[in-house]
């Protein structure tokens, strides 16, 4: 079955694969993404790691419109799926965001809780973050089996055409998650570096500065609360915002 469904997301990716089976440090893993990186500048592709699981692989065939079938889609209306989202002019990501910081508010009001951006709380005690998280097996505290994806793609946030993921509970869906990676991209030089069935990870050259470190955390609350509400009793967008300013890897997780 394993083997199976990683034959079949290479086949619905359907660009050049490399896969990694599961090891104790993540050596191997950054050095092939690092190389890939920069022969992608050259030879027109964004490499994107992920793990074949059932979840992730439900999601992209759902997501690109196909219906659930096993390990089978017609591989023309993954094809068609991918030429419409490329064709889409996204929303402004700055503006995807507002409507989604307003949304969240809105929802904090209308159930009766706080809502954390009204006291983002001070500027400290958060961590450096520079290693990628989502592709490890914490029960085996080994990397699971790796996917390294060479997506045909000019782009970074056009992956998502290749990676339709989102669409559920309050994960993005496609056209959203292009149109933020978009402004992120131009504003930070975000590129989306891992994604899983509910993780979405970003590598970025170096961290932001202390004085965009709160908007850029508010902004990343508003995408993806759950990165704060479910860090702990104790954690802040301010405490986000001092991570951030300290990291070359941002992580989102969505419940």
């Amino acid at each position: 079955m394993k083997n199976e469904l990683m034959d079949a997301l290479i086949r619905y990716l359907d660009c050049p694969c490399r896969i990694f089976e599961p090891m104790y440090d993540d050596i191997q893993i950054m050095n092939a993404y690092r190389e890939a990186q920069d022969r992608g500048k050259k030879e027109g592709f964004i490499p994107v790691m992920t793990i074949a699981d059932d979840v992730l692989w439900e999601s992209l065939i759902m997501g690109a419109g196909e219906n659930y079938d096993a390990f089978r889609f017609n591989a023309d209306h993954i094809a068609a799926y991918r030429r419409k989202m490329l064709s889409l002019s996204p929303e402004p990501g700055k503006e995807s965001l507002d409507r989604l910081l307003s949304e969240r508010k809105e929802d904090a009001e209308d159930n009766g809780y706080e809502w954390a951006g009204d006291d983002p709380g001070e500027m400290e005690n958060g961590v450096s973050n520079n290693t990628f998280y989502g592709y490890w097996d914490h029960g085996t505290k080994m990397t699971s089996r790796i996917l390294l994806a060479e997506v045909p793609v000019k782009n970074p946030w056009e992956i998502f055409a290749w990676f339709p993921f989102g669409g559920w509970n309050e994960c993005p869906d496609t056209p959203e998650l292009m149109a933020v990676s978009k402004y992120w991209y131009e504003t930070h030089g975000a590129v989306p570096a891992v994604i899983t069935h509910d993780t979405l990870e970003y590598a970025v050259l170096s961290p932001v500065s202390r004085e965009n470190a709160m908007r850029l955390a508010s902004e990343q609350y508003a995408w993806c609360p759950d990165i704060v509400d479910q860090a702990g009793t104790d954690a802040t967008i301010g405490m986000l915002a001092d991570s951030l300013a300290q990291s070359s890897v941002w992580f989102f997780w969505w419940d």
